[in-house]
């Protein structure tokens, strides 16, 4: 059940867009680790484009909305790290 609930996750954060540069966090590789234990809370971990984004707290925000929206999810973490710093080869194909 974890999996397909990683997986169900990861689609609904296809919903989530950058305001600046309008595409999805996880297109953009901004998305590291989706985890969710057997209980349904779900620990994700991701970035931003730049250390001092200041649109982090919004994506941040926006990324536990979207996961909690989930079906089968009950509680969402996200966590915010710069390690690896993002770049632009971590951009998906179009």
């Amino acid at each position: 059940m974890s999996a397909n609930l990683e997986r169900l996750v990861e689609i609904a954060l296809r919903d989530v867009l950058d305001p600046e540069i309008g595409r999805s966090v996880v297109d953009l590789g901004l998305v590291y680790a989706i985890h969710a234990a057997p209980d349904g809370s779900v620990a994700i971990t991701m970035t931003t484009t730049t250390r001092g984004c200041p649109l982090a707290g919004f994506l941040k925000e926006a990324v536990g909305f979207a996961a909690g929206a989930v079906e089968g999810v009950t509680a969402v973490t996200v966590t915010l790290t710069y390690e690896p710093a993002w770049e632009p080869a971590m951009i998906a194909a179009e």
